[in-house]
């Protein structure tokens, strides 16, 4: 089965637009005193060039990026990215010869750090939970040692804030990667059947994926067990799918670099009762979290609206730790709605509304939806699943 393409977005940016996203971070780097950002990271890299690439997925080499406090970024990267960062709008890009382990672009960095930082200024770098440093804490040690006299600051809240709240045209990815997602959920009952290996299953749902027009499914995860299952979280297996089973599929599609990132829950031949009543449970939670997804509520606001209705509808628990998260360049993005995030909530958001509950003998039901908060509420990006789960005959 072929899956109709949808007429896709256009492709990346128009300069202007990372343009305005580094306006913006010096905006507020002149607030914090910070002379300049140091970023190291694939996310942040491409927040403020455009450089879309796989070759973060080797370990071998670190790249840099420095924000300085007026003016376009500075890339300092292996001479292996030069051309690809060229055809951003980034136009001082510092090389090396890579890999160069006595010397991995320490000494590049450090020079081009000085020619913006002198002794008392200050040098934001991201220190924050959900961050981490991508290059070798040796090579870092050297680098402080030739920034004497230089402070270093957290800048995570900086890029935290403009990361949380997407443009129009992120938006637009997310919600063609959501609607290409739907069709495949959608299309499942036909693509599969009893019988079925798990990992077949799950092979199905990433051809039909690509078919659909989706650039990469990185992020397949799920399960099925009779009368439900108990993680949501594991590869697939070879076991094949049993009448009376629970199958569910937790996907990370991306589409030119963002992700959608949502679940669908089916019974194989049909489901019993105490599952049918859990999904029903969720499925209500996630209405209760969509309609507490407003601007000037928070992301406690809707984890307490998801997990009163699961409370009486007698779950026995969730120790996952929160009920959705935000959504975009990575899969798992800031915020999260947790009992304690109070993150407020703003136009432009996107977030995941994700409900799950401990049901049975030890099984869980999770349901997952994808919404971008707006002036006047929230919008579904995924396409809802149905109030009843789908039974696949």
């Amino acid at each position: 089965m072929t899956l109709p393409r949808r007429a896709p977005p256009q492709r990346g940016f128009p300069d202007a637009e990372f343009a305005e996203r580094t306006r913006k971070a010096q905006a507020l780097m002149d607030r914090g005193e910070l002379t300049a950002l140091l970023l190291t990271t694939e996310p942040e890299i491409r927040y403020f060039t455009g450089y879309l690439t796989q070759f973060w997925q080797s370990p071998t080499r670190p790249w840099f990026l420095i924000l300085p406090s007026s003016g376009k970024p500075i890339a300092v990267i292996p001479a292996i990215g030069a051309e690809c960062m060229g055809r951003t709008w980034i136009d001082d890009i510092r090389t090396w010869s890579s890999p160069a382990p006595e010397d991995e672009g320490v000494s590049l960095l450090a020079e081009a750090l000085h020619e913006l930082l002198g002794s008392g200024d200050t040098l934001g770098l991201m220190q924050g939970p959900e961050t981490h440093l991508r290059m070798p804490l040796s090579d870092f040690e050297r680098l402080q040692s030739r920034l004497q006299g230089i402070a270093t600051a957290d800048a995570t809240p900086i890029i935290r804030s403009l990361r949380m709240v997407k443009s129009a045209g992120e938006i637009e990815k997310i919600s063609y990667a959501c609607a290409c997602a739907s069709d495949v959920f959608e299309a499942l009952p036909d693509l599969i059947h009893a019988g079925m290996p798990v990992d077949e299953v799950f092979r199905n749902f990433k051809i039909a994926s690509l078919q659909a027009g989706i650039d990469d499914v990185s992020y397949l995860v799920g399960g099925a067990g009779s009368g439900g299952y108990g993680d949501i979280i594991s590869p697939p297996s070879n076991q094949p799918l049993a009448m009376g089973d629970i199958l569910i599929l937790d996907t990370g599609c991306i589409f030119d670099g963002y992700f959608c990132d949502f679940d669908r829950n089916y019974a194989i031949g049909a489901a019993d009762d105490a599952s049918i009543a859990a999904h029903a449970c969720v499925y209500d939670a996630t209405e209760a979290g969509f309609a507490a997804a407003k601007p000037g509520n928070t992301t406690t606001d809707i984890f307490n609206a998801m997990q009163q209705v699961m409370e009486r509808g007698g779950a026995l628990g969730n120790d996952v730790g929160r009920l959705g998260h935000g959504l975009g360049m990575q899969l798992t993005e800031w915020p999260s709605n947790t009992a304690t995030d109070q993150t407020v909530i703003e136009p432009g958001m996107v977030l995941t509304l994700e409900p799950g509950m401990g049901y049975g003998d030890g099984k869980v039901m999770v349901h997952e939806e994808n919404i971008v908060i707006e002036e006047t509420g929230a919008r579904w990006l995924s396409r809802r699943a149905p109030p009843k789960m789908p039974v696949i005959t």
